[in-house]
């Protein structure tokens, strides 16, 4: 039995005000916490590497309890698993900000990634069961994935703001307040649904083996700068990575209750969608952290200089997502705007192949920041194309899916990317390059490869997905 909205009962602008307010507060800690890195590192005394953790550890939560989060919602009720993963992020933000060392920065993190996967796992099975008319959804969508841009753009000011006026401790607290408020508009505005109960069975092996092996392989990418590709060091783990990961899918087919039934991989739309999102949120959130660290650590800009640097590019995903998106989607078709997109990503990419370490903003950045809007028609064309096909039953499920690997590929994606890139500075430091020429070669490497991604995707959009208006 799944979930049974009451949604007559329910103010849908409200709810959908709601919903947008825990994508805000979910973006708006990652970007924020994309400007900071540096001075949290600084402070807390974190490795090059181990400052990684910062973002993988909350990413590695989000995107391992998203599926046992969905299957939650179904049992004990979406609205319910809504409420407690926005408590538990507020909290976990508190933590966070009065963290004191880099393993209490790390635990409260993953906490925060807890309460994310919670919270957004049931978000998009809410949303697409209150707009169930094709043009309604897509408009949702567009004011929804607009949110989460507009998170992104204020949290990149707003968090070089705090960071250089109070501290970075206070880039979490600013949590708080957004958290208290959603809680309680979601207690009035949700509506009601009611469960299969929990003696239908939640599948916590399947949670902890997938949460393991996600964690224990991004470890292990992480550790490649410090031992090598090739080590025991870094074999050992990565195989018992893939093996864990292995005995999830095994647990899924075997299992009475599993948190991904493999019957939603006979769906196209399902599998088309999360195959080009995986490259493709890789690419882009790699792009996030790195662009930010190159600006603060090459051209020396200041947290607040970064995030108003970065700013034109959330502002443009914010805007085409939200103006042009659900147009050109019902007009030409989903799949049709989503190829757009991924070219204007992949211009973006090899744009910044070539900035150099003296960059000029006007002329080397502030093209790559506009190329960027094409964000804006990727993200909310591969969530219209995932949700698609979904049916009531599997709303929730399919939602999980979707998200899990938009943090997986998240996580992946600035482990392997940032680990590519210290790999080369390295390299290049040990051959005589200066500093700031050894840091710019090891960020273009970086950027080759997420524009390799984004040609993976592009690939995989044209063979995976169906063309539909």
């Amino acid at each position: 039995m799944t979930p049974t909205l009451d949604a007559p009962r329910a103010n849908r602008r409200t709810a959908l005000a709601v919903l947008s307010a825990t994508m805000l507060m979910t973006v708006l800690d990652g970007s924020i916490v994309t400007v900071a890195m540096p001075a949290i590192g600084r402070d807390l005394g974190f490795s090059p590497a181990g400052l990684s953790w910062t973002v993988n550890a909350y990413l590695i939560a989000f995107g391992g309890l998203l599926l046992l989060a969905g299957r939650l919602g179904d049992l004990v009720g979406r609205k319910a698993v809504f409420l407690v993963g926005n408590a538990v992020f507020a909290a976990a933000s508190l933590l966070a900000g009065l963290a004191t060392t880099p393993g209490l920065l790390v635990a409260a993190r993953f906490l925060q990634g807890a309460g994310s996967a919670l919270a957004s796992a049931v978000v998009l099975g809410i949303l697409v069961t209150l707009f169930s008319e094709p043009g309604e959804r897509a408009r949702a969508i567009g004011v929804f994935s607009f949110t989460g841009a507009a998170g992104a753009s204020l949290g990149q000011v707003v968090g070089g703001l705090l960071t250089d006026a109070l501290s970075w401790h206070w880039i979490f607290f600013i949590n708080l307040p957004i958290g208290a408020a959603t809680v309680a508009l979601a207690v009035r505005a949700l509506p009601r649904d009611r469960g299969a109960g929990l003696a239908a069975g939640a599948d916590v092996p399947g949670a902890v083996l997938v949460t393991a092996g996600l964690m224990l392989g991004i470890h292990t990418v992480v550790g490649v700068a410090d031992h090598g590709w090739t080590t025991a060091r870094t074999l050992g783990p990565g195989a018992l990575a893939l093996a864990l990961l292995v005995a999830f899918t095994v647990r899924q087919a075997t299992a009475r209750t599993p948190l991904m039934p493999l019957r939603l991989l006979r769906s196209r739309a399902v599998v088309g969608a999360n195959l080009v999102q995986l490259p493709t949120m890789s690419a882009m959130f790699a792009f996030q952290i790195l662009v930010a660290l190159f600006m603060q650590r090459v051209l020396h800009y200041s947290a607040l200089s970064t995030g108003l640097a970065m700013l034109p590019a959330a502002t443009a995903i914010g805007g085409v997502s939200l103006l042009l998106s659900p147009r050109l989607n019902t007009r030409f078709g989903a799949r049709n705007v989503l190829l757009v997109g991924l070219v204007l990503l992949f211009g973006a990419m090899l744009l910044l192949r070539t900035v150099p370490e003296r960059a000029d903003y006007a002329t080397d950045l502030l093209p790559v920041m506009l190329l960027i809007s094409g964000g804006g028609l990727v993200l909310p064309a591969l969530t219209s194309l995932a949700m698609a096909d979904a049916s009531p039953r599997d709303a929730g499920l399919v939602s999980g899916l979707f998200n899990t690997t938009q943090q997986i590929g998240m996580a992946l994606g600035v482990a392997v990317l940032s680990t590519l890139a210290s790999t080369r500075t390295a390299a290049a430091l040990a051959a005589g390059a200066t500093p700031p020429a050894a840091l710019t070669d090891g960020y273009h490497l970086a950027f080759s490869a997420a524009a390799a991604l984004l040609a993976a995707a592009f690939a995989a959009a044209l063979l995976a997905l169906r063309a539909s208006r």
